[in-house]
């Protein structure tokens, strides 16, 4: 089977969320892909291996994997709508793919092979503020209609599956939950001290710190985390650290910290590289996500692979990434937060570790190499229905 792939999620410097999720998955099947042919050898078998063929509008980014046998870049040049202008047109003359598949929400209209999207979540239907006005239309009208013309469709959470049920009924029978994973090789319980001593220094963190991990968005109430912390800050002795890149209508979080005369207490380190945030990760008391919703939270599995507790919204998809191991607050309520803060903080260390204990039992249920497989279960699908 032949598939392609818009992988131009992946192929960005400053990888967050999408772009991650994108990046790791691209790796996997590759890898897969690897294994595959070993195995076939080794068996003296037919080789019934997958070929992938990944469009991109930029030239190919180092990090991504290199080409081979069974896979192909195909440059497509082009900025502004190139899924329409560009994809779409070359989709429509391909020959060869037997199936089209985007982690994004953004399919092409047409195309004459089965198509497969990933809808992450719905949330900027219920926060439409949130947004700025493009952004918001373009998810509200191309996300549904990515909805109408995929065969399926690949969704992080039994949360946001039902998101979509309940918005889009007619879709109810080609939506897949297919969990995302962690990179077990670099999160995990042996990241060295040394790593962390590095990334303290340069961010110049003084004290034990409560860390925030993500991009820098009204989604993400970091406003609200700014506040809650204000109320722990005297009794606390910890510092917070707000790590991640900056997204959009993201001043406020800014404006906030100087208003309550925190900026000391408060370190912005904007984005931080993946070695970087492994650090981060294990040195923190506590990983702290006060989200209005999310469609799955990657941060908070890394989190809980380190050894670090999690205080997590229950809201969205994070009660089903966090599962027991979670501290859970309401994202609405500032007390609720700052309890759930200082709960951590309280904990005597027989507490602590069974909390840390429960984490590492949670993370080991996600892995990206069951997200690949489970991918490539619905593509494989998808091409049958057309056979």
């Amino acid at each position: 089977m032949i598939i392609g792939i818009d992988g131009n999620e992946a192929n960005i410097k400053e990888k967050v969320g999408v772009h991650q999720y994108a990046f790791e998955l691209l790796w996997t099947l590759y890898r897969y892909g690897i294994n595959n042919k070993k195995a076939s050898l080794l068996q003296d078998i037919k080789n019934s291996d997958h070929k992938f063929i990944i469009y991109l509008k930029n030239h190919v980014s180092m990090d991504l994997p290199p080409q081979n046998s069974f896979w192909e870049y195909r440059i497509i040049p082009g900025s502004k709508v190139w899924v329409l202008a560009k994809l779409m047109p070359a989709l429509l003359k391909e020959k060869n793919i037997d199936v089209f598949f985007t982690p994004t929400h953004y399919l092409p209209l047409f195309a004459k092979k089965p198509m497969v999207c990933t809808i992450h979540d719905l949330g900027y239907l219920k926060f439409s503020e949130q947004f700025k006005k493009y952004d918001f239309w373009q998810l509200k009208y191309w996300s549904a209609i990515s909805i109408i013309v995929s065969k399926y469709i690949i969704c992080p959470s039994d949360s946001t599956r039902s998101d979509i049920v309940r918005r889009y009924p007619f879709a109810a029978k080609k939506v897949r939950v297919v969990q995302h994973g962690y990179d077990k090789s670099k999160f995990n319980q042996n990241i060295s001290q040394n790593l962390v001593r590095q990334v303290t220094e340069k961010y110049r963190i003084k004290k034990n710190y409560l860390l925030f991990l993500s991009t820098l968005k009204p989604s993400k109430n970091v406003e609200g985390l700014i506040d809650a912390f204000v109320k722990i800050k005297n009794v606390s002795n910890h510092q917070l650290v707000i790590a991640g890149k900056k997204g959009w209508l993201y001043d406020k979080i800014f404006l906030r910290a100087k208003d309550l005369k925190v900026e000391n207490d408060i370190i912005f380190t904007d984005y931080v590289s993946e070695k970087e945030k492994r650090g981060l990760l294990k040195g923190a008391t506590a990983y702290v996500l006060p989200s209005f919703w999310e469609g799955f939270g990657m941060d908070v599995l890394d989190a809980l692979a380190c050894g670090t507790p999690v205080v997590v919204s229950k809201a969205g998809s994070l009660p089903e990434v966090a599962g027991d191991a979670g501290i859970y607050i309401d994202p609405y309520n500032i007390d609720s937060l700052a309890q759930g803060m200082e709960k951590v903080l309280k904990m005597s260390e027989d507490e602590r570790s069974e909390i840390i204990k429960k984490g590492l039992n949670q993370a080991q249920k996600f892995s990206w190499e069951k997200s690949a497989r489970e991918t490539l279960k619905v593509l494989e699908e998808a091409n049958k229905q057309q056979i």
